[in-house]
């Protein structure tokens, strides 16, 4: 069995958890109170330069991060489930809504088939989403939050129709047995990522006309953009050995966004750390794979020592972007496809997962210092920081300590505010935290998707524990045990 971490739960004080991060060799901040505004850190405005309607400003520190929907329509437009989350969102006090969660700019680029998609068809339906959002803030009592769209292509883990439409960078030993047979893996052309250039700059040209004031041009997690830069064996204009090459795609996506989006800001998140695909050893948890050196399939790694961080090449990457104009950094790591474990530190594993193979404040310690990392060499970049959830009770108690100081600028929620939207609230008012709401990282918002059904909170969540998914979803977990 794998060995037992101790449950953030069971620590009594702030100072518990800092004994627990000093063992861990695993520093963080950690203050042992925290403050309401307006004199909190996490209460400071964020301005965020001009946008097309003006000066742009997140009211506080909190950002929503975007999360992978599966409950849009079979067209890409937003289900009366999705509009339930977005307003979740409004009503959560955050300042700045990083995109809400991932659209894909084209029907092929879908990573499930009900995840949405922005074209003609479905444009208003989106800005009508985004104007629900807001009128959730004003009737919660809440300034405007700013709100952006995250526009994706899956790449390798397309499933637009429910079964694998890989479209990849390049050919990967370890990944390609996993999406796909070799026959059915398509790579994409030079000439073919033209027109995907085109497509990014049409979906920002309608994200612009919805109204929304930016997008997050996405290279995180595994998905196309991502992968590109990592695509060391690639021939042609978008791959090879130099980072310059390999992105030549993001370049050409941007610079074609601000043409036909002038007034559009433009943010990234990115994956800044990779490691080698893992998968369950013999005492189910995450273990690498069989793999040569030097391993020339990731980014952000050392390739003598792929297990080594290495931000040289990141860093290069960021300062290209803002050179670029692009000066929002949301900094996440490697994929939840193959390693999990880096990107969403959890107690518990997805259903396709595996245990953790380190205690997961490791995890936390290893995101929150990379942001801080990316901050501190690159001043000008506003950089929003990931990997909160896991902390739970004590997630306020180290966010205002590291946004006081100055370790990154904004405090990125994911999971946590699919059982508990009103956190920021709560946390800016002074309130205690709602226990009983906080998520306990028992992956159940992964589990359900991965298994067809629709995204949301199924343990912690009054709506989602009495919808008629949470007795399947009971007895895939069981047979797992």
């Amino acid at each position: 069995m794998p060995p037992r971490h101790p449950r953030i739960a069971s620590f009594r004080t702030a100072a518990d958890l800092r004994d627990r991060l000093v063992e861990l060799e695993a520093t963080l901040p950690c203050d042992d109170a925290i403050e309401a505004a307006p004199g909190s850190p996490l209460a400071e405005p964020l301005p965020l330069g001009n946008g097309s309607a003006g000066p742009l400003e997140a009211h506080n520190r909190f950002v929503i991060q975007p999360m992978e929907g599966w409950d849009g329509t079979e067209e890409g437009g937003p289900s009366e489930l999705t509009r339930r989350r977005w307003q979740a969102f409004g009503r959560s006090g955050a300042g700045w809504v990083w995109g809400g969660e991932a659209v894909a700019v084209r029907h092929d680029g879908r990573a499930n088939p009900n995840q949405l998609v922005i074209d003609p068809t479905t444009v208003q339906s989106l800005a009508t989403l985004r104007e629900e959002t807001l009128r959730a803030a004003r009737e919660a009592g809440h300034p405007a939050p700013v709100i952006g769209l995250q526009l994706t292509h899956s790449g390798r883990w397309a499933r637009p129709d429910g079964m694998g439409r890989p479209r990849v960078a390049y050919r990967h030993p370890l990944l390609d047995p996993r999406v796909s047979s070799e026959a059915e893996l398509q790579v994409w052309s030079d000439a073919e990522l033209e027109e995907l250039v085109a497509d990014f700059a049409g979906a920002a040209r309608l994200a612009e006309e919805a109204g929304f004031s930016f997008v997050d041009v996405k290279h995180c997690h595994g998905y196309l953009l991502h992968e590109f830069l990592s695509a060391r064996s690639r021939p042609g204009r978008f791959g090879g050995p130099s980072l310059e090459r390999r992105s030549a795609l993001t370049e050409a996506i941007v610079a074609a966004v601000r043409r036909a989006a002038p007034g559009l800001r433009i943010g990234v998140r990115l994956s800044v750390f990779d490691q080698v695909p893992h998968a369950p050893g013999p005492d189910g948890r995450g273990t690498p794979e069989p793999h040569d050196l030097p391993y020339e399939f990731g980014f952000g790694l050392d390739p003598r020592d792929p297990s080594r961080i290495d931000l040289e090449e990141p860093l290069r990457f960021a300062r290209r972007l803002s050179e670029l104009g692009v000066s929002w950094l949301n900094v996440t790591a490697a994929s939840p496809y193959y390693a999990p474990h880096l990107q969403r530190p959890a107690l518990f594993p997805p259903s396709d997962g595996y245990a953790p193979p380190e205690d997961p404040l490791l995890g936390v310690h290893r995101l929150l210092t990379a942001a801080r990392d990316l901050k501190r060499a690159l001043p000008d970049l506003q950089v929003v920081s990931s990997g909160w959830s896991y902390l739970q009770e004590y997630l306020p108690h180290v966010a205002q300590a590291c946004v006081r100081d100055g370790w990154f600028d904004a405090v990125g929620l994911g999971r946590v505010v699919l059982s508990y939207p009103e956190l920021p609230t709560d946390v800016l008012s002074g309130r205690p935290l709602a226990r009983k709401r906080i998520c306990r990282t028992f992956s159940d918002c992964t589990t359900a998707p991965r298994n067809g059904m629709v995204s949301g909170c199924y343990p912690l969540d009054p709506f989602y524990r009495e919808r008629p998914e949470r007795e399947r979803l009971e007895s895939i977990k069981k047979e797992l045990l």
